[in-house]
């Protein structure tokens, strides 16, 4: 593959690359910022893990033979920008299908991402039982004293999609593209299984992500615990306090009477 380019061609792509890789590492740390931003302010993420790649200069060529990219002319850094629009990867995965929705209209929604292209692979799968969102995007870097734009591909997938990509991808690299009609026959049927599991567990998604709901009979015996307060009858106040309030904080974080009785007597009477 090396002879079909020219060698100072061949010596250039590893700088070619460079601003590609900035690109990912900065996406990582921006993807990842929004499900600390989530975690942070006490929410549920809809981002599990976030993974980045660069194509290799082997994968790369390959792909630019098959679009016909003539390096010896002197504009084929600006071709290959152009027309291979995955070269810089980053891969979302999620644990659920819903989860997968908002990561995708949180991209939508920024600045510093363009989003050009959508292609939703759950509601149409490929032939093979790929699924996945598939977004085309352009994020500008700041390399050196040079500004790019530079394009590149964006997969967000559930968990089980992930599980069932990786394994697809591995067998078709085990059998160099031609994996036998038997083996492709179990892939689909585990795509549809995955597929199940994935609706099922969406379908779950909400009891799961729901709180607890808060037993009513506590904020009686919070004010119970107040009037004692008042009375300064500490010993019987810490008594309920701890039979009753100390098992439930996260019950204080959303409503404001339970927080204020808990600030008031929770730093007194607590551990």
């Amino acid at each position: 593959m090396k002879t079909e380019v020219p060698k100072k061609v061949f010596n250039s792509l590893v700088h070619f690359l460079a601003p590609y890789e900035q690109a990912v590492d900065e996406l990582k740390i921006k993807l990842k910022g929004i499900k600390y931003g989530f975690l942070k302010s006490g929410r549920y993420s809809p981002i599990e893990f976030v993974v980045g790649r660069v194509k290799k200069i082997d994968s790369l060529l390959k792909k630019a033979r098959e679009k016909g990219i003539d390096f010896t002319q002197e504009n084929w850094m600006e071709v290959l920008n152009r027309e291979i629009v995955d070269i810089a990867g980053l891969r979302i995965v999620c644990r659920y299908i819903d989860d997968v929705r908002e990561v995708m209209q949180l991209l939508q929604n920024r600045e510093d991402i363009i989003v050009h292209d959508i292609k939703d692979y759950i509601t149409h799968p490929k032939d093979s039982g790929y699924r996945s969102i598939h977004m085309i995007a352009s994020y500008t870097v700041y390399h050196g004293s040079e500004k790019k734009k530079l394009f590149c591909e964006i997969q967000i997938r559930t968990l089980g999609m992930n599980f069932w990509a990786t394994n697809e991808h591995e067998l078709r690299y085990k059998y160099d593209g031609n994996i036998p009609k038997d083996v492709l026959e179990h892939l689909n049927q585990a795509s549809m299984i995955t597929h199940q599991l994935d609706i099922l567990m969406n379908n779950l998604r909400q009891d799961v992500l729901t709180p607890k709901p808060v037993d009513n009979t506590l904020e009686e015996k919070l004010e119970e615990i107040f009037s004692l307060y008042v009375k300064q009858d500490m010993e019987s106040a810490a008594s309920l306090y701890r039979e009753h309030v100390s098992s439930f904080e996260q019950a204080f974080q959303d409503n404001p009477k339970f927080k204020m009785i808990h600030d008031l007597l929770g730093k007194r009477l607590g551990e």
